[in-house]
């Protein structure tokens, strides 16, 4: 295999942004997308120039001329799209978060180990150029023993039911569109946490308008994170150590800078911009891993995923959302 063959299912606003950025992978092709709307699908190729469309999710698993699915459809459409992709021999890359119940992330995981194919979460953030650096720096302890993480996330969104922020049934609410950038944020630096404290707002229809999480390591590190339905926020993090602090300024899921700051030092701006609209970056790495033959990301792996979805889990069961999973099969 010379060229990975891509496709896309769930034509809608962040998959427009993905594929635009594969002109920046070499070594992929996107060749086909599906919706489960003939129009959606058909008008998404024109805008993108892809040869191929399908009017279901299925005729898109059973297209033998892609290797990879990207998958953006609403996070409880995970699920079904996922394993039958695997079941089929294809390699997937599915949005964040990964699903919306940690037994639906675990099953996708074993079913990917299994098949001896390649699943990664899109999680772009850790493929940042600037936070590849950051993670550098820490692990050459440029600021000694990481202690602690503090951030946030927020968006003023839509109030309507119907607008996939409040609805249940796609999936809506804080936690599985914003809360899970900072969880991930925290279990990439620290680690996995030993203790989840959750504390928020459910609207009337059970959907997580906002909420406060405090991660806890048995060894007494922290992270502190808050994100918001309601509230427009920067979204800033700030990682701490014993020998000083690193700022990560806003966004900082995919940041282009960071701000080094050792104690009895001058604060160092470090610089890293991202390339094309910064997705290109995972789509590079899911590339590179298919053609080398590996079955999962050393950068995301899935035992960080199945990791942040727990915590995601207990956040949930400590608020009293009940999420609505997808179903296994199409």
């Amino acid at each position: 295999m010379s060229i990975v063959r891509w496709g896309v299912v769930g034509p809608g606003r962040i998959a427009a942004k993905v594929v635009a950025d594969f002109v920046h992978v070499p070594g992929a092709e996107v060749v086909a997308v599906a919706s489960r709307s003939a129009e959606r699908a058909e008008a998404f190729a024109d805008a993108h120039g892809i040869g191929r469309y399908h009017a279901s999710y299925r005729a898109i698993v059973d297209d033998d001329s892609v290797d990879v699915l990207y998958i953006s459809t609403p996070h409880p459409q995970h699920r079904a799209v996922a394993l039958a992709a695997l079941k089929a021999g294809k390699a997937v890359l599915v949005e964040k978060a990964f699903t919306v119940t940690p037994a639906a992330t675990r099953e996708i995981a074993a079913a990917a180990t299994d098949a001896g194919v390649f699943a990664m979460e899109a999680m772009w953030t850790r493929f940042q150029p600037a936070v590849v650096r950051m993670r550098e720096l820490i692990a050459e302890g440029a600021i000694g023993d990481v202690r602690g993480v503090q951030g946030e996330l927020g968006v003023n969104a839509p109030t309507d039911p119907l607008d996939r922020y409040y609805n249940a049934a796609i999936g809506g609410g804080a936690l599985f569109d914003l809360t899970v950038y900072p969880i991930s944020f925290a279990q990439m630096v620290l680690g996995t946490p030993d203790t989840v404290a959750a504390h928020g707002t459910l609207d009337a229809a059970g959907v997580d308008i906002e909420e406060a999480v405090l991660l806890g390591w048995a060894d007494g590190r922290t992270a502190s994170l808050f994100c918001s339905l309601r509230c427009a926020t920067p979204g800033q993090m700030r990682v701490y150590g014993t020998e000083g602090w690193i700022d990560v300024p806003p966004r900082f899921h995919h940041p282009d800078t960071f701000v080094l700051h050792r104690t009895g030092r001058s604060p160092q701006e470090v610089t890293l911009p991202h390339t094309g609209g910064g997705y290109a970056h995972e789509l590079r790495e899911v590339t590179d891993c298919i053609l080398a033959g590996r079955g999962e990301s050393a950068v995301m792996p899935l035992a960080d995923t199945i990791a942040v979805q727990d915590v995601m889990g207990e956040v949930a069961d400590r608020l009293g959302m009940h999420p609505q999973e997808g179903p296994a099969e199409l």
